[in-house]
């Protein structure tokens, strides 16, 4: 059983995020396999074409992990029906300049939570769009747009008992996706 490194972009940069807490109880039901890492998003400059000969040492850190990475776990909010400014960049970064997409070929789960009835369903959808672009192979099957409610998570930062076995089985069916993709 080789180990599955995962890395993990959070679209929300907020310091009590929803996003981060749901992708730190991702991680806890995960295939013990499988092994996560937090990719930094936060610090990178606003992407700009004319930096792509020279990229900063944030993207070319941003780069490698992703690089390195067997798999890509997307955890979002939804901001003004899309994703947010900041994953958008991350993203732009990490698949510039033009030959060097760091994303292609990773497979990849999209999950996110809101405070809105919806949940993230139409930034997913865009997420998803602009990863098919990428050629990132991602999970169709279950989608998982949460709304955050009281009892989601438990005190401890794990999954609620109301909301565990549908995410036990998201994350056990993205774990058989990455498997099944992965080089």
């Amino acid at each position: 059983m080789s180990q599955k490194n995962i890395a993990v972009i959070i679209g929300s940069l907020r310091s009590d995020s929803f996003n981060a807490k749901l992708a730190n109880a991702l991680t806890k039901i995960a295939p013990q396999d499988f092994t996560f890492t937090k990719v930094e998003i936060g610090d990178l400059p606003l992407y700009n074409q004319d930096d792509d000969r020279n990229q900063s040492p944030q993207v070319k850190r941003l780069k490698a992990v992703i690089s390195g990475a067997d798999g890509l776990l997307f955890v979002t909010p939804e901001y003004n029906r899309s994703i947010p400014g900041v994953l958008k960049n991350a993203i732009d970064h990490a698949s510039r300049p033009y030959g060097q997409n760091a994303w292609a070929g990773r497979p990849a789960g999209v999950v996110g939570i809101s405070v809105g009835a919806i949940g993230t369903a139409l930034a997913q959808q865009h997420l998803r769009n602009i990863l098919a672009y990428l050629d990132v192979p991602t999970l169709g099957q279950p989608e998982a747009f949460l709304q955050m409610k009281d009892g989601l998570f438990e005190s401890d930062g794990s999954i609620g008992a109301a909301s565990n076995q549908f995410l036990q089985g998201w994350m056990d069916r993205y774990a058989e996706w990455v498997k099944m993709h992965a080089a």
